[in-house]
């Protein structure tokens, strides 16, 4: 038994105050401003969460629940403690493979063990229940399959290249009509082969579906994984008989939902290649990249850099996960500050989907107390370039490729770039001329108006802020 038992009307009281404080703190993360109350107030409702369900069922073994929990909650504080920011997107990706599989688990248990969820028994399964732990068996499978293809590409081992082969979108069909036909039989035989086949082949299409996206397209990915995650969540609440779960799995699945679908707009993708695994993207034989490496480029170093922006009346800085990398958020205000001192007008350009996840700039930006007013979106200072005197690029490759604009063979052709170009110069902070995280190269490398200042991003900052102390 619980140690307590909580009345089922305080239970519900007590799970209408969780969804609240969610709903509430999906709202606070619309905004930089509000983002840490948002936060607070989702870790207070996921405390109430937990503890009104450990305390409103009766469990067998409490203790042991506790003890999971303890560990679980170990493991979330080192790897919170350890992570990097730069990190964040993988941590993501990871944790929602962790949700899925969640769901894939419980459906396991539920299957094989119905009267434990008072669902029936073994051999006849309530046919609503059959319905909901396929669905959430099916979303979860794919779920975590997804998200492992998505950590390993943002992780770089599998590289951000979309990996395609023939036929693979009639392959992916056949795939599905086989988890449909599994479903669709196991809901008239209760059979446990059809069962885990139909999860086998959801976990494999969950490969299928997130191997032919880009690196550059999966920032979408994983804000769709996360819909997913939630609405395999709210399947399992309904096997569960638990509100709470199918209140919070709706709101997660519903505003990953509605931020891929903003993210596609914000970049100029159709959300149904998102969901379908790249379906009606370019066949493999136009993806050619343009090899301008062997051009030559202009190169510079701090005191140039410095010498060049103390003249000039308005600089945009774009950041990008060069800087995430670095560390160099604090260097770069440092900086900015000295040029607002000498009268010099500066801004920041933030793209959608900086920093491999929308909010990534903002909040690295945040942490070096940049003022809000000083950070702007792509939709509202890219017009303002062709009237800037500098375009200072840190550490921002694929948000400011040209061929973007340009190149219709290329696998970024279509998504919104920062109109650096029309900048009157460019200085572009970067480690080397390597391409950016989709494997195009940049010809912005190449203009006559750009800059080079190769380097570590914080370093080459902390050397421009020394060189305009000098001045």
């Amino acid at each position: 038994m619980a140690l307590v038992t909580l009345t089922p009307n305080i239970t519900a009281l007590l799970y209408l105050f969780s969804a609240v404080c969610f709903i509430l703190a999906i709202k606070g993360l619309a905004s930089p401003t509000s983002a840490r109350t948002g936060n607070i107030l989702g870790i207070i409702g996921m405390i109430v969460a937990i503890t009104t369900t450990f305390l409103g069922n009766a469990i067998a073994q409490p203790y042991y629940v506790l003890a999971c929990i303890g560990i679980g909650g170990i493991i979330g504080t080192i790897i919170a403690l350890k992570v990097k920011m730069t990190a964040m997107p993988q941590l993501v990706a990871g944790f929602h493979s962790l949700v899925g599989l969640a769901a894939v688990l419980i459906a396991v248990a539920a299957f094989f063990s119905p009267e434990s969820f008072d669902i029936g028994t073994t051999d006849n399964i309530s046919k609503s229940s059959l319905i909901e732990l396929s669905l959430g068996a099916i979303i979860g499978a794919i779920t975590f399959s997804g998200s492992i293809i998505a950590f390993l590409k943002l992780q770089g081992t599998l590289g951000g290249a979309p990996l395609r082969f023939i036929g693979q979108h009639l392959f992916n069909l056949l795939v599905a009509i086989g988890i449909s036909y599994t479903a669709f039989t196991l809901y008239h035989t209760s059979d446990p082969l059809m069962f885990w086949i139909m999860i086998g082949l959801s976990f494999f299409i969950g490969f299928l579906l997130i191997l032919p996206i880009g690196g550059a397209d999966m920032p979408v990915v994983i804000s769709m994984l996360n819909s997913y995650s939630g609405w395999a969540a709210a399947g399992i609440g309904f096997t569960l008989n638990n509100s709470l779960l199918i209140i919070t799995g709706a709101l997660v699945g519903a505003s990953g939902a509605i931020l891929s679908y903003v993210m596609c707009k914000a970049m100029n993708r159709s959300i149904f290649n998102v969901i379908f695994g790249g379906l009606g993207e370019p066949k493999d034989d136009t993806l050619e990249l343009t090899h301008i490496s062997e051009q030559p480029v202009n190169q510079g170093n701090a005191d140039d850099a410095a010498f060049m922006m103390s003249g000039e009346r308005s600089i945009i800085i774009i950041p990008g996960y060069g800087m995430a990398v670095a560390q160099a958020q604090h260097a770069l205000k440092e900086m900015a500050d000295l040029l607002l001192q000498k009268d010099i007008q500066v801004r920041y350009a933030i793209h959608p989907v900086a920093g491999r996840m929308p909010g990534h700039m903002n909040v690295l930006l945040a942490e070096a107390n940049v003022p809000y007013e000083q950070v702007l979106e792509l939709d509202e200072i890219n017009r303002d370039f062709s009237s800037t005197d500098i375009a200072f690029i840190i550490g921002a490759n694929d948000i400011t490729n040209p061929a973007a604009k340009t190149n219709k063979s290329s696998p970024i052709y279509g998504m919104p770039v920062f109109n650096v170009r029309d900048a009157g110069h460019v200085l572009f902070v970067k480690r080397s001329l390597s391409s950016g995280y989709a494997g195009v190269e940049n010809e912005l490398f190449y203009d006559d108006n750009t800059v080079m200042l190769f380097g570590d991003a914080k370093q080459m900052c902390e050397q421009i802020v020394k060189a305009l102390e000098a001045m």
